[in-house]
């Protein structure tokens, strides 16, 4: 009994709150954006948010599932996790269910579909974290940092297979476990800069970069040139640069498929077509800007109720956010994220065993990652490659896989006074 009641206080209730807030919030986004006049119901089976509500249900017993079982074993049965979802990945490969262009699922029956791909996120953070906290094992060893980049790279190439872009973006976002494990800050900031540089290239005349490096590298050189060490870089990450900058359009232009350049083009704002590639975030845009403020009210989108933007239930659901709840209800919404992932972070910090830590920041990238480029493809910021708004979005996979993603956190936190284990 006091067992029990000792369990019942350790966990982490506000995160299973917020949890529930999230899901409760996307369970009647979904009925508004594919809202049925012939099933009302917000709990009718033959309807996406009948199979949502069921979903829901069944995330909540998974999630008291994971909090029932021994914390010890979650470390323990990291690789055979792991392993059983590259096996699933490369099952996809082989007989998937093709949905919109990507082989990524696998057919259930009775209309249910399986996505490996939504599994592999939880499944590498916790081999990545197993790994990360095993004895003499540090980021900033060359091997030790190959090793871990080989645990995220090699679903993220089964992913990339599919071809599912969206979800194999996520797993960069892991990079930032690596930086709290003691990789260098130099490290993001060069990825950084060759972002910026890539874009760059794209957008403006390469001489022009060009002449801009160079004349920053000579500012530069002029105010910390006794430093040898620093020179020496400086001139050789120009060089790099420089030689970057040359290979930007060859790789764009014929390392990247049509649809995946025209989607970045308009974007970028080196096309438009409205009606075409772009059809999709404009009507995403215009329907978040039809909320004004306070926002039409529930089931009273003209653009939701209609159909004008496609995906609605699922990559653009917080367009239906924006049109019936306005910019309050986005906030509202953005606010509960950004609390829930404060409190992942909190929770990580707070861990006494390194795996939980390690575990829990790959939670907050994950997380963070998919909430970013969800909103940023709905507002027209990011290119549409695809990738749900968590505990929000319809889906089935993607809402066990959060759950599950989420609820080894909290049990984990739940048992952080106890045993600290590899």
């Amino acid at each position: 009994m006091n067992n029990q009641r000792s369990f019942f206080f350790n966990v982490d209730w506000l995160t299973v709150l917020l949890y529930l807030c999230l899901c409760t919030i996307g369970w009647f986004n979904i009925h508004a954006a594919v809202f049925d006049e012939n099933h009302p119901s917000i709990v009718d089976m033959d309807t996406e948010y009948g199979k949502q509500f069921i979903f829901i249900i069944s995330a909540l017993v998974i999630g008291t599932v994971i909090l029932l079982l021994e914390s010890r074993f979650l470390s323990a049965l990291a690789p055979v996790i792991y392993i059983g979802t590259v096996l699933l990945l490369m099952v996809v490969l082989i007989a998937g269910h093709n949905v919109g262009g990507n082989q990524a699922w696998i057919d259930m029956g009775g209309g249910f579909r399986l996505q490996p791909s939504e599994f592999a996120k939880f499944a590498t953070c916790l081999l990545l974290a197993r790994y990360l906290s095993a004895t003499n094992v540090k980021v900033t060893d060359p091997k030790s940092f190959l090793i871990a980049g080989g645990i995220i790279l090699l679903p993220m190439l089964l992913i990339k297979m599919q071809p599912d872009d969206g979800s194999t973006l996520v797993f960069c976002s892991l990079i930032f476990v690596l930086y709290r494990e003691g990789l260098s800050v130099y490290f993001l900031i060069v990825i950084g800069l060759l972002a910026t540089l890539f874009i760059s290239s794209l957008l403006l005349n390469t001489w022009v970069i060009i002449v801009t490096l160079i004349v920053v590298a000579a500012l530069l050189l002029f105010m910390f040139g006794r430093n040898r060490k620093f020179a020496t870089g400086l001139v050789i990450a120009l060089v790099l640069s420089i030689g970057f900058i040359f290979c930007v359009k060859p790789i764009y232009y014929h390392g990247l498929k049509p649809h995946q350049r025209v989607r970045i083009d308009e974007v970028l704002g080196l096309s438009k077509d409205l009606r075409g590639v772009g059809y999709n975030q404009n009507q995403s845009k215009i329907a978040i800007g039809s909320g004004r403020v306070w926002g039409k009210g529930y089931l009273q989108g003209t653009q939701t109720k209609y159909s004008f933007v496609p995906a609605q239930s699922t990559d653009f659901i917080f367009c239906t956010v924006g049109e019936e709840w306005g910019f309050a209800g986005s906030v509202v919404v953005l606010g509960l994220y950004l609390f829930l992932l404060l409190r992942i972070i909190l929770i990580a910090e707070r861990q006494r065993a390194p795996f939980s830590r390690i575990y829990g920041y790959g939670v907050a990238s994950i997380i963070f990652c998919h909430v970013i480029i969800n909103i940023a493809m709905a507002i027209g910021y990011m290119p549409v490659i695809g990738i749900p708004l968590p505990f929000i979005s319809y889906g089935g996979s993607s809402l066990w896989s959060f759950t599950t993603l989420l609820f080894i956190l909290l049990k984990l936190d739940s048992n952080r006074m106890g045993i600290i284990y590899a």
